[in-house]
């Protein structure tokens, strides 16, 4: 009897852990800059790309942009026919109020992968500094996930701090 329960009991779990992982996600996020010749690294090492990054960013003149690599799974869901999904990125920066969007439609017959959002040139010189980032995978502009970086700062954190403090 101690099996049978047991043995219930784990496939109970096994369940609800398949249905909790098949939700769409936004797994990982990297931002790369991007030097003058449009390049995140020098070599297919990790090692030299943490270090080429290091290099862009303490040397902000040889950069030329921003690269964002998105990863995201549609897990389970189903995609209607005839509806759009796309990645978006939103920046905060240091020169402009309102978020920098950049967005991207993603191939209907694909459940994830990688892609690949990027600011360049002339765009990316007038932005300022980035602040913060939020990357949304979208349906027909319903939000299926979201991914931000530390420094995010939501609507309502931003009008606290409008509030005169009272003395």
């Amino acid at each position: 009897m101690k099996r049978i329960s047991l043995f219930t009991v784990t496939m109970l779990m096994l369940i609800m852990t398949n249905d909790c992982s098949a939700a769409s996600r936004i797994s990982k996020v990297l931002p790369h800059l991007l030097d003058k010749q449009g390049l995140h690294t020098l070599s297919p090492s990790l090692l030299e790309r943490d270090a080429y990054q290091a290099q862009l960013r303490s040397n902000p003149d040889q950069c030329s942009g921003i690269r964002f690599d998105v990863k995201w799974s549609n897990g389970n869901h189903k995609t209607k026919t005839g509806s759009l999904l796309k990645v978006q990125v939103e920046l905060q920066t240091s020169a402009s109020i309102k978020p920098i969007v950049l967005s991207q439609s993603i191939k209907l017959n694909r459940s994830g992968g990688w892609d690949s959002l990027k600011l360049d040139n002339e765009n990316y010189k007038t932005i300022g500094k980035i602040i913060g980032w939020r990357v949304l995978l979208l349906e027909d502009g319903k939000v299926l996930a979201e991914r931000r970086s530390f420094l995010w700062q939501t609507e309502k954190t931003s009008k606290k701090s409008e509030k005169p403090s009272p003395d």
